[in-house]
């Protein structure tokens, strides 16, 4: 007779974990086994600690063993993880690469060994630069690149007139160039990569790197700049004295500052040329050259007297003749929004940042495998907004939506009736608060990770009670 913790364990080894870590690779399968298992752990309940998430004391010793191993680095983990997101992008004729940085706050851990300086300078933690692969409807597929850092402590801070002077491959900023290279090398012939940036990517160089790389990017732009052959005009003056090519509707999603509004954008392009800014010297901007690029303004004109009126300048190497072909650009960078979203599930969903490994070579493996687990809760709320008619199994396994089914219903689930991805979305929201009243929108991220936690502990006791 099959004992109850083997049939337990075996449903945690089967899960999603087992086909995304495939290809792990490292170096003995007993810790390729561990990593999964631990992965599978971790994502059910992903607001818990190790020690609440593996529950067991020969579990919890495991896991703690499998950061402390001098073979689990974050860039196998990623590695992994990369080749399976490459699978899912293979499939894609178009990819939007979002580029973003977030801030790890790891200030009140005082015994935490590895950190550096973020924010104001006075806090400790890390630095975390992601490149998020979507579908153009807003499916994220994976992460392509992930770089974790430590700022140095004692680096001298430099003037501005040091800083203009020092290479982009000695500045931090140099990582969004760093980034672009990593995940071009992977890119599968027969996909376009469109890279998606916001204002920290408005680098000189930047363009350069993208020029020599054949690589389409957007970048919003954070300065005005002087353009070649036009005596005196500057970027946005220029953009602003172009007729009005149409207007656009979009929706501006509500944060901590913000409230939730509907935008009315007019809209304007125009193909200019840059020039090398004048940090550097002459046989510098003739190596770098000068960059053909089009501008696309987007501008709110009748903002509410209260609201800072919104103001898009994009910048794209991507060819913007057409008004169609500038509203397909806004709406590629309407997507950068996702990455800010993802970070938040990896601070707020996966609690990174309580994490109590004391050395980076312990709690950075971590972050990138709570990274991985992050994409997985961010994929289950985008699946449900684009393919809502999918199955309820590609989410959960049979049993999850046998427990989770007779929750919701108070009955068992037929054996002919499949879920929808929809309905099973919908059900593990209701376990984490939300109402699913009619005119509701669909679940955001909050909700689902909320129900993803309860749903893990019903299932468990689901399959006790079968096996009894």
């Amino acid at each position: 007779m099959i004992e109850l913790k083997e049939i337990l364990e075996e449903k945690i080894d089967k899960g999603w974990s087992e086909k995304e870590f495939k290809h792990i690779s490292l170096g003995d399968k007993r810790l390729d086994k561990r990593l999964k298992k631990v992965t599978e752990q971790l994502s059910k309940k992903p607001q818990a600690s190790i020690n609440h998430s593996c529950e067991t004391a020969k579990d919890t010793k495991a896991a703690y063993r499998l950061f402390s191993n001098e073979k689990v680095t974050e860039e196998q983990i990623l590695l992994s993880h990369q080749e399976a997101t490459l699978e899912r992008i293979n499939k894609e004729a178009l990819i939007l690469v979002i580029q973003d940085t977030s801030y790890l706050n790891f200030h009140s851990h005082k015994s935490k060994v590895g950190l550096g300086p973020i924010g104001n300078k006075i806090l400790q933690g890390l630095v975390m630069h992601n490149s998020l692969a979507l579908t153009e409807d807003g499916l994220a597929l994976g992460l392509i690149d992930q770089k974790i850092w430590a700022r140095d402590v004692e680096k001298k801070i430099l003037s501005k007139r040091e800083l203009e002077q020092t290479p982009i491959t000695e500045k931090e900023s140099g990582i969004w160039l760093k980034a672009l290279g990593s995940y071009m090398n992977l890119k599968p012939d027969g996909t376009r990569f469109i890279t998606v940036c916001d204002r920290g990517a408005d680098i000189y160089e930047f363009f350069v790197k993208a020029k020599e790389l054949n690589s389409e990017i957007l970048v919003r732009a954070a300065r005005d700049r002087k353009l070649l052959g036009k005596d005196m005009v500057y970027l946005w003056g220029y953009l602003e004295s172009q007729d009005v090519k149409g207007e656009l509707e979009i929706a501006i999603p509500k944060t901590k500052e913000r409230k939730e509004r509907k935008v009315l954008l007019e809209v304007k392009f125009a193909s200019v040329t840059l020039k090398p800014p004048t940090r550097f010297k002459k046989e510098e901007k003739e190596k770098l050259g000068d960059i053909k690029i089009y501008a696309v303004l987007a501008k709110e004109t009748n903002a509410p007297e209260d609201v800072e009126p919104l103001e898009w300048m994009l910048l794209t190497n991507v060819c913007v003749e057409t008004y169609e072909n500038a509203i397909e650009r806004l709406n590629w960078y309407k997507r950068r929004w996702d990455i800010e979203v993802y970070h938040k599930v990896i601070k707020s969903g996966c609690k990174v940042e309580d994490c109590r490994l004391q050395s980076e070579d312990r709690f950075i493996p971590y972050i990138t495998l709570c990274s991985i687990i992050a994409w997985r809760l961010f994929w289950i709320t985008k699946i449900n907004r684009v393919s809502p008619d999918a199955p309820g199994s590609i989410i959960l396994d049979k049993y999850e939506l046998e427990a989770l089914y007779a929750k919701i219903h108070r009955k068992k689930l037929p054996e002919d009736d499949v879920p929808t991805v929809k309905e099973v979305v919908r059900w593990i929201a209701q376990l984490g608060g939300f109402l699913g009243r009619k005119g509701d929108k669909e679940p955001g991220i909050t909700a689902i990770w909320r129900g993803w936690k309860e749903l893990e502990t019903m299932s468990q006791m689901w399959l006790i009670m079968k096996s009894l």
